[in-house]
């Protein structure tokens, strides 16, 4: 149970109560999936989990996901559902996970719900598991528990007498008694739109334990979001063991804004946060911050400095006036030691090296580090990414820019090849305040209510960026004014939800009246796994 995500198993789940007449789901389409499921067919019928249900999987790479499936009608229900190795697919009373061809890429999912069973199809583990999550949030935040309505007979006997009535239907069509969940029938197809949609922690300004990270995550997989990137390093502090430079972390690691004591992860836990996330099918990419943001490590190491001497250590929010010495050979066979252990450390592609904010850097030398910085990243094997400013660099076809702040920038980096991540400052960035009253956060870039955050599509943000330039969206939370897990919780929902829309369902599908209502229906989730949302008034 331990590797199921926090829907499933971190908090108990108090289901809702109904005393009224039982009815039967028959109607697929009515549900609050988020994110907005890519095409919905009604059966008209329904379809009974009860204690005969098997979940079976015809492919042994399939386990962990049964075990998962298993898990969530677990905690949704008494049930407790068996699992097996069992390639027959068609037998009833089975949900099947089955590896098939697609067309739509590993995450693209089809879940085929008829009367004696159910099918969860895909072209890898992957797409089962965002199929699995499109399940446990169809029953989760629609599930009406009726256990309490006295005899329920009517629905425990063969499946052939569940009739049709749907005169109380729910906005979520799906019923749950203490040993039966019934789902309608239909047909699910589903894909994202982009392939990355992902979040950024920054846990340099302040340090956040393994563990909250790890609560974080949980979430980030409950609305199908697939990349972690962790800011690790930055003026305020140096929070990732290298081995081969300890003083980052002694020295670097020991402070944060308000001077408090820092923190820092060691290789160990790294690696354990690392490997958590891909359980979940989320990919961290690690960012160490430079030539600028970088006090912490010029603070450690007094050689980085021009000057050679060691700087001393900063506790407040003001930015740009760090730099690594760019001309002095000691700071790339730094940078190497630093990108080596991390992507040594880090199966995903991308290494972030950050690039923002340089102002103290001149321009000829901020070129002139990016570039070997980025043959250094490529030599240990990965994508280097950075800030929108690195498209003063020379980037060609597999580099990543950020668009955070400048057009410019964006379109530079596209006339030289390179693809963006979307992370418009004006709609994406988690540490803005929602309106003049919130007490966290900042405003400097604009207050971003709930609606103002869904209320865009990377598309159409500037027209000389085009939708094969975009690699995907991306939401940072930088971490000035925040310090702990309901910090993070309360800037970071319910906006965050609504960005992971953006990513994974058609633009044609995005309208804030229909969002609206079903982010209304997630509400009492979010209530019920303990997240300290913000309870914005546009929407509950």
């Amino acid at each position: 149970m331990k590797n199921l995500s926090l829907l499933f198993v971190a908090l108990p789940i108090v289901l809702l109560v109904c005393a009224c007449k039982e009815t039967v789901p028959t109607d697929l389409t009515r549900n609050a999936l988020i994110p907005h499921p890519r095409e919905v067919t009604a059966g008209g019928e329904a379809f009974r989990i009860s204690g005969r249900t098997r979940i079976s999987y015809q492919d042994p790479a399939l386990t962990k996901n049964a075990g998962i499936l298993a898990g969530i009608i677990g905690e949704l229900s008494d049930l407790e559902v068996e699992t097996e190795n069992f390639s027959d697919g068609t037998k009833r009373n089975r949900i099947h996970l089955l590896i098939e061809a697609g067309d739509h890429g590993l995450e693209g999912y089809r879940m085929r719900i008829e009367k004696r069973r159910m099918v969860i199809s895909a072209p890898g583990p992957e797409g089962i598991y965002r199929g699995i999550t499109t399940f446990g949030q169809m029953i989760a935040v629609g599930g009406v528990d009726l256990s309490s309505s006295g005899n329920d007979d009517s629905i425990s006997g063969n499946d052939d007498s569940i009739s049709s009535n749907d005169a109380s239907i729910s906005s979520n069509d799906v019923r749950i008694s203490g040993n039966n969940i019934l789902v309608p029938t239909g047909e699910i197809r589903d894909w994202p739109e982009y392939s990355y949609r992902g979040t950024m922690l920054d846990v340099s300004r302040h340090f956040f334990a393994p563990g909250i990270v790890k609560r974080y995550i949980d979430q980030l997989t409950l609305y199908k979001l697939n990349y972690l990137h962790l800011h690790l390093a930055d003026d305020q502090g140096w929070r990732i063991e290298i081995k081969s430079w300890p003083k980052l972390t002694s020295i670097g690691g020991s402070t944060e804004v308000g001077g408090g004591e820092g923190g820092f992860y060691t290789q160990e836990e790294y690696r354990d946060l690392v490997a958590y996330a891909a359980e979940r099918y989320i990919t961290i990419v690690p960012e160490i911050d430079m030539p600028g943001h970088t006090n912490a490590a010029l603070a450690s190491y007094a050689d980085l400095n021009c000057d050679g001497v060691a700087r001393e250590l900063y506790t407040g929010t003001r930015v740009g006036f760090s730099t690594l010495c760019t001309d002095k050979e000691i700071t790339y066979r730094f940078v190497n030691d630093v990108v080596r252990e991390i992507s040594e450390m880090t199966p995903g592609p991308y290494f972030h090296m950050g690039g923002d904010e340089s102002h103290v850097t001149e321009l000829p030398d901020y070129i002139y580090f990016v570039n070997r910085v980025r043959e250094i990243v490529r030599s240990h094997g990965k994508t280097m990414m950075g800030w929108d400013e690195i498209s003063h660099a020379d980037l060609s076809e597999g580099d990543i820019a950020q668009y955070w702040a400048s057009s410019a920038n964006a379109e530079r980096a596209v006339e030289k090849g390179a693809r963006l991540l979307i992370s418009p400052a004006q709609k994406c960035y988690l540490d803005m305040k929602y309106d003049s009253t919130t007490a966290l956060g900042l405003n400097w870039a604009a207050y971003i209510e709930v609606d103002d955050a869904y209320n865009w599509q990377p598309v159409t943000l500037d027209e000389g960026i085009g939708r094969d330039d975009i690699l995907g969206i991306e939401s940072p939370l930088w971490a000035e004014t925040i310090e702990t897990l309901d910090d993070i919780e309360y800037l970071a929902f319910p906006r965050l939800i609504g960005h992971a829309e953006i990513g994974w369902s058609s633009p044609l599908d995005l309208s804030w009246e229909n969002y609206h209502d079903r982010l209304q229906a997630h509400g009492p989730l979010l209530d019920r796994l303990g997240v300290n949302y913000y309870r914005s008034d546009r929407v509950w």
